[in-house]
């Protein structure tokens, strides 16, 4: 068993925060050919945040859901986040097979992410291929197209260069 906080605490963090949740969703069961290496490509990409913290990733809680794995990251800061996506050697790897193989007119898996600014009051989210989940659940859904399609454009940023996510 984990080791326990008797009593009652809260969080000691003060500054910026930003939380980033992430998963991946399987839609066909029987084509995990699709959808495995998918789900193997965490792995690699939170030991290698693990092992370098001067990138800002602060820790990571990993769930499991019925459709599939979910990861709950918490950032420094979103620039943090933006410098490890865009990049980040695993991250940049895992993002170019998922986009050349899974999401090629593939419905099997589908990945989401959700970011949260704690203290700016700002979020984003992207959903590919994905049943209805956590906030576009919540609060429906829109085509992540025009000054919705990056997570900098989602949160009102700037134009930056195009970037498959």
């Amino acid at each position: 068993m984990a080791n326990v906080q008797a009593g009652r605490h809260t969080a000691a963090h003060e500054g910026e925060l930003v939380v980033f949740v992430i998963g991946m969703q399987v839609n066909s069961w029987w084509a995990i050919h699709r959808w495995w290496p998918v789900a193997m490509a965490m792995g690699p990409m939170i030991s290698e945040l693990y092992r370098n913290k001067e990138l800002g990733f602060l820790d990571a809680q990993f769930l499991l859901s019925p459709r599939g794995p979910v990861t709950i990251q918490y950032w420094r800061s979103y620039e943090d986040l933006e410098n490890y996506a865009r990049h980040g050697a695993k991250h940049l790897k895992a993002w170019k097979d998922y986009n050349r193989k899974a999401a090629a007119g593939s419905k099997h898996v589908g990945v989401f992410h959700e970011t949260y600014m704690v203290d700016a009051g700002k979020y984003e989210s992207v959903y590919v291929n994905t049943p209805k989940f956590g906030l576009g659940r919540a609060s429906g859904l829109v085509p992540a197209t025009g000054r919705r399609e990056t997570a900098r454009r989602r949160l009102g940023g700037d134009n930056e260069p195009a970037v498959a996510e």
